[in-house]
């Protein structure tokens, strides 16, 4: 793992986290600069390992550049993940060891926040908390949906 100079390309970080797919929708700009300002910028080597299963790394990553394979147990694949994407939320919401592997299938380019620099930002922010929150929910609902097949419909409006 490497560390890219902290300040080349800030605006063009900030850019892909708030508008790649399935990123933290409800995060606000300011929430963005927040989280992304107390992250550490890292690059990882393809075939690298983020994440390991039953690990406690105390860190989330938020993918800027390269996609990355998360894995079960079996090595059965449960998700790829691209950049705006997140990994490691599972284990800072339930503040336990992560769930899966995750696996760099390219060169990485990540924004790492330890848990303790996003629960100090939900002290200082609690609306920040409460945006980052909702849109992990979100995201994890989604991915279940994805894994069960389902496509929800609109509701009907009366």
């Amino acid at each position: 793992m490497t560390n890219p100079k902290k300040d080349s390309g800030h605006e063009e970080v900030l850019s892909i986290l708030q508008t790649s797919k399935n990123h933290l929708e409800y995060l606000t700009q300011n929430d963005w600069a927040l989280i992304v300002d107390r992250a550490k910028r890292s690059c990882f080597r393809k075939g690298d390992t983020l994440i390991q299963q039953g690990k406690q790394t105390k860190t989330v990553y938020l993918l800027v550049r390269g996609t990355a394979r998360v894995e079960a147990a079996s090595k059965a694949l449960v998700a790829h993940i691209a950049p705006g994407q997140v990994c490691g939320e599972m284990a800072f919401l339930e503040n336990s060891v992560a769930s899966a592997t995750v696996t760099a299938e390219q060169d990485l380019e990540v924004c790492a926040i330890e848990w303790a620099a996003l629960l100090d930002l939900f002290e200082l922010f609690p609306h920040l908390g409460s945006r980052f929150y909702r849109s992990l929910a979100v995201n994890l609902s989604r991915r279940l949906r994805d894994q069960i097949g389902f496509k929800p419909v609109a509701a009907k409006t009366n």
